[in-house]
């Protein structure tokens, strides 16, 4: 999938500092999916049940293409440094250990949350309720983490930065406007939390490190919108998926 770019800026034109080139990759928080009006109304409350379990039958897929993803970018990495670190993500959803408890993964977390919000594991797992538009925006971010190189693919995992604070809010407000759902079922969003904390900085020195000239920073930053507009896109078939007639 070809990405859009902005215009190239004048070739004489000078890097950003790190510090500036990491300001405006975190301002593309603006466009992340926590602003989608479906998002704000599954965490004001105003969700029906089957809509809750719509959204988390459709985001199930994201979930088991997340270690896909990841696998194609580790294959690309030519040095087992870099490697040792980005395995653990991998790790992180498909589980590790004897694969209990946390060490189960995130996959597993979000198969207790679909039973959580009652479907069962059969269904989930069956992929029938997953929409086009989410196999399509998931399987070209799939996609695009086999192809670009591997510095490219590490800078589209960037909206992790932004992924805490969507955690923190489905935390917040859930058990109020959800008390049907089993609160146990809400362990994926809390586990999280600090996993994204420790992914960004590890994608943050990778990115500020490769992209050091002012046509390469602006190519990361079409990069990290790419990635944002995958999750928005999958935001938008899902709300039509889960429309119901008033």
């Amino acid at each position: 999938m070809d990405i859009a770019t902005e215009p190239a800026p004048p070739a004489d034109l000078p890097a950003w500092s790190p510090e500036e080139f990491e300001a405006r990759l975190r301002d593309k928080g603006a466009a992340y999916h926590i602003h989608h009006p479906f998002n704000q109304r599954l965490n004001s409350g105003a969700c029906t049940p089957q809509q809750v379990r719509c959204w988390v039958a459709n985001r199930f897929y994201y979930q088991i293409c997340i270690p896909r993803k990841d696998a194609a970018i580790l294959a690309n990495m030519p040095e087992r440094a870099e490697r040792r670190l980005w395995i653990t993500r991998i790790l992180d959803h498909d589980g590790h250990g004897e694969h209990q408890g946390a060490a189960a993964g995130g996959i597993e977390a979000w198969t207790r949350l679909g039973q959580a919000v009652g479907i069962e594991r059969e269904e989930l797992w069956s992929l029938r309720r997953v929409v086009p538009g989410v196999r399509f925006a998931c399987d070209a971010y799939v996609n695009f983490a086999a192809r670009a190189p591997w510095q490219e693919a590490v800078c589209s995992s960037l909206t992790e930065m932004f992924a805490p604070q969507i955690h923190k809010d489905r935390l917040a407000t859930w058990p109020l406007h959800y008390p049907w759902i089993d609160p146990q079922g809400l362990a994926y969003f809390r586990s999280r939390i600090p996993l994204a904390s420790r992914d960004v900085e590890h994608g943050l020195r990778v990115t500020l490190a490769h992209f050091t000239t002012r046509a390469a920073q602006q190519r990361a930053l079409d990069i990290l919108h790419f990635k944002l507009d995958i999750l928005w896109s999958m935001l938008d078939a899902i709300e039509k998926a889960c429309h119901e007639p008033a």
